[in-house]
């Protein structure tokens, strides 16, 4: 049977150590079962999502193989992550929660805030804020199979005063958790988080679902700065940290310590090494978009830049393996 306290169990535990729980957020091309086991390696959030999945391709027969890497969870997984799922199609959810319960996942998470041009063209993501009636059946369709559904989203599409409509018919989803970006789609990531209304949003949603979970993202780059966002503001339940995650792979580490370049780099290492195993497995993995991951590992270095440049113009995991090899790691400040 699905557990329906889900996420409650989730913020209780994290409560028990008078903390908010922590989250990875959702990433496309980066949340997979290989980045998922390289941040547990360094230091693991409470909670883990899956890349954002088009509920259609969940069970369209075109897309079967795709999706089996995507929502792939490897056995050295410590819990199942969250599946997150976008589109605007109540039967594709229904037909997707189903699927993704026979899988094993525990939580569905519904995609209501992506700012991508492509998604929002298919009517997903942050097109929702501007359908109230699609968001309302996509959360019902989800709901059939039983499993807890909950939503990111974002403040509002074109205006940041669309929030109080918007977060307040979500609230009336009878959904457990609520993740929001604080900022519009509009606005993307070039302005600075609305820190300046998590008190109202906090109370709104004391007024609206006090059972609704609240968990915030954007501008959090680690997990100190999220204990003190959620200790300045009461009632805040979770925190979810995306693009810090590129700052360093110890984001979620409760006590920053020093990590040297040879930790970085075994931790690089490990990731290569599950990169192939995934690549061999799926035939899906591009080997172009691990690079976008190689700026974690090599910042603080002597000639940083030249061995950054080195790296993204490999081919080949092979070929960075050989770079690290022949490169001579020395702090910048040595």
């Amino acid at each position: 049977m699905p557990d329906s306290n889900y996420w409650q169990n989730i913020a209780d535990h994290a409560k028990a150590e008078n903390r908010p729980f922590f989250s990875l957020a959702p990433m496309e091309a980066v949340t997979n079962a290989i980045f998922r086991r390289v941040v547990a390696r360094a230091a693991a959030p409470d909670v883990f999502f899956t890349e954002f999945t088009n509920a259609i391709s969940v069970t369209h027969p075109k897309a079967k193989f795709s999706v089996q890497g995507r929502l792939y969870v490897a056995p050295e997984e410590a819990h199942m992550p969250v599946v997150q799922l976008w589109g605007n199609d109540r039967e594709a959810f229904e037909r997707a929660a189903e699927n993704v319960k026979e899988r094993g996942y525990e939580a569905i998470d519904l995609n209501m805030g992506c700012p991508d041009s492509t998604v929002i063209k298919n009517h997903g993501g942050s097109d929702l804020i501007r359908n109230f009636d699609s968001a309302a059946a996509v959360i019902a369709g989800a709901k059939t199979a039983g499993l807890p559904v909950s939503v990111k989203t974002r403040l509002g599409y074109s205006r940041l005063d669309e929030w109080h409509d918007w977060l307040t018919f979500l609230l009336e989803q009878d959904i457990p958790l609520l993740t929001i970006h604080l900022r519009t789609k509009k606005e993307m990531s070039r302005v600075p988080a609305h820190y300046e209304l998590i008190d109202d949003i906090v109370k709104l949603r004391d007024a609206v679902a006090p059972d609704t979970l609240l968990q915030l993202n954007g501008d959090i780059e680690n997990y100190q700065e999220g204990l003190a966002l959620a200790q300045a503001h009461p009632g805040v339940d979770g925190i979810m940290i995306g693009r810090g995650i590129f700052t360093t792979p110890f984001a979620f580490e409760a006590d920053p310590k020093e990590h040297d370049l040879h930790e970085l780099m075994d931790l690089l290492k490990y990731q290569l090494d599950l990169y192939d195993d995934f690549a061999e497995r799926f035939q899906t993995a591009h080997f172009a978009a691990l690079k976008r991951f190689f700026k974690i590992y090599v910042r603080n270095q002597r000639n940083a830049a030249g061995l950054r440049n080195a790296m993204m113009e490999a081919h080949s995991t092979d070929e960075v393996r050989e770079i690290l090899e022949k490169s001579n790691f020395e702090e910048e400040n040595e």
